[in-house]
């Protein structure tokens, strides 16, 4: 097939501002980028006037491993011009599987569509047929469920083997990194000893190591000595998510942050953020770490001891923020139609305080509740996103264009977010400059040299987008819109969005 996007203006991925040219496609590849005018005889033409041409946008931080199977068409993410997931983030992958119901357990609050028939990476990559490209990481929580179950303690010399040698086993079969979740059970567990093992495995396995550091609050700066030392001493090329700074006492920290990476020069180091100033993740995430130990959380909370010294952990903690968390999903059970409040609010109809609300919700909906957390600030956002090695994520997995509760506004706007508000709306960034924090920065992290950009040789992965109307539509209140201005998408040269409209085509593939 040959397709010539004509008359629009080309960015091609490097940070250049877009240029008026034609792209012309052969088959998968990007075969020339013409200067305009130059006549195209035996193609498809996509008529792209008014609108810039781009590489299709690289999301270097998503959970869609957990969503993608059941909904391959990726409809949320045809309409932000996304064609590339990378999967496997903050500790969490659905591969590999030896003692399932812990790892069910453990992801529960991803709301998995996952039938769990595979035990590996390669078994699970042959159940994909997505609209768009995954790549995919292994995790650590994961790969600790696999050798020791949920146990709170230091693994033994053998189970750190086991780890290792699934690790490589995953490496073998074409994942692309080792990631951490260092605020969730059991990755909280791990020593700093214990995940540089790892990490070192991984490094030589060619691998990326993306990681949630332990502490994205007062603690900021330690965890990301943790993680740049972890990476110096095994030789990694080190991906900070999500960079940010939680709670309002540590507003203004991302700049410490942002200066202490900077001064790093001896670690392939790179971050990446989402432009939102709430958080998403699982409830449990309130709870002290000794609460999740063993996987037995249901139990404890049918234990009245248990239950009141949770409880109690609760009502220290000066960070529960009641006010701020705010119930996004959760399978049937009491307090379903609770999505889109507060545990504040949540507490006052009850008549209770914050710390039984919590525990309540987890024992009526098996512990499996996601939240969205309002703890960012506008200031925080703009300082990260403005820095040069910051690239845009979405740490996002809801691929469908409509469903139930109240899910982060990232899953349906990050990338339009970026182009509209922050870049168009509020010049925090030239446009050329947004699209390369999308596009051939992510992919470089990954050594995915044909992809994110727009020369010869190159995948055609290319979107085609309204720089005047391209914007998110998602809001907390009501998170089911899909964005809009993004026109066409083509994935490997195929078109998988044409005039804003799926065509059903599903051209990805899991990229190794």
């Amino acid at each position: 097939m040959r397709v010539a996007l004509t008359g629009g203006l080309v960015a091609d991925g490097t940070g250049s501002e877009p240029v008026p040219g034609t792209v012309l496609v052969e088959g998968d590849r990007i075969s020339a980028v013409l200067p305009p005018g130059e006549p195209v005889s035996g193609a498809e033409v996509i008529d792209a006037t008014g609108n810039i041409v781009a590489p299709g946008f690289v999301d270097l931080h998503s959970h869609a491993d957990f969503s993608i199977g059941a909904s391959p068409a990726a409809e949320s993410q045809l309409a932000q011009g996304v064609t590339t997931l990378i999967t496997g983030n903050c500790g969490w992958s659905p591969f590999p599987v030896t003692d399932l119901e812990p790892l069910r357990a453990g992801t529960a609050f991803l709301a998995p569509s996952l039938d769990w028939s595979w035990d590996d990476l390669a078994g699970f990559a042959a159940t994909l047929e997505p609209a768009v490209n995954v790549a995919l990481q292994v995790g650590h929580c994961t790969l600790r469920i696999a050798a020791m179950g949920s146990a709170q303690r230091a693994p033994s010399p053998s189970e750190v083997r086991t780890m290792q040698d699934l690790l490589r086993e995953a490496a073998d079969q074409g994942a692309v990194g080792f990631s951490t979740g260092l605020i969730y059970a059991p990755g909280t567990y791990a020593s700093s000893e214990e995940v540089a093992a790892l990490v070192a495995t991984a490094a030589e396995c060619g691998l990326l190591y993306s990681t949630h550091i332990r502490n994205e609050g007062a603690g900021l700066l330690d965890a990301l000595d943790e993680a740049i030392t972890a990476a110096r001493a095994g030789g990694a090329r080190l991906e900070i998510s999500h960079l940010k700074a939680v709670g309002k006492s540590n507003h203004g920290l991302v700049n410490a942050a942002l200066e202490k990476l900077d001064q790093v020069d001896d670690v392939d180091l790179g971050w990446d953020a989402y432009p939102y100033t709430a958080t998403s993740t699982t409830l449990t995430t309130r709870l002290p770490a000794w609460a999740l130990a063993g996987g037995t959380l249901l139990e404890r909370l049918a234990d009245p001891a248990e239950r009141a010294r949770i409880a109690d952990a609760l009502r220290a903690d000066v960070l529960l923020s009641p006010d701020t968390v705010v119930i996004a999903s959760l399978p049937p059970g009491r307090y379903q139609d609770s999505r889109g409040l507060s545990l504040a609010e949540i507490a006052r109809q009850d008549g209770v305080d914050a710390a039984e609300i919590v525990l309540r919700i987890l024992e009526s909906h098996q512990a499996a509740v996601s939240v969205v957390n309002h703890a960012m600030c506008g200031d925080d956002v703009i300082a990260v996103l403005d820095h040069p090695r910051t690239a845009v994520a979405s740490d996002g997995w809801i691929m469908d264009a409509t469903g139930p509760g109240h899910p982060h506004p990232r899953n349906f706007g990050t990338f339009p977010r970026v182009l509209g508000h922050y870049a168009r709306d509020l010049g925090v960034l030239e446009v050329g400059e947004a699209i390369r924090r999308m596009t051939s920065l992510p992919a470089s992290r990954l050594g995915l040299n044909d992809r994110g950009v727009l020369r010869p040789g190159a995948v055609a992965d290319v979107v085609v987008l309204d720089p005047a109307r391209v914007a998110d539509r998602s809001t907390y209140d009501d998170p089911w819109q899909l964005s809009v201005g993004v026109e066409h998408v083509l994935v490997a040269g195929e078109p998988v969005l044409a005039d804003g409209v799926p065509t059903g085509r599903r051209p990805g593939r899991v990229i190794a």
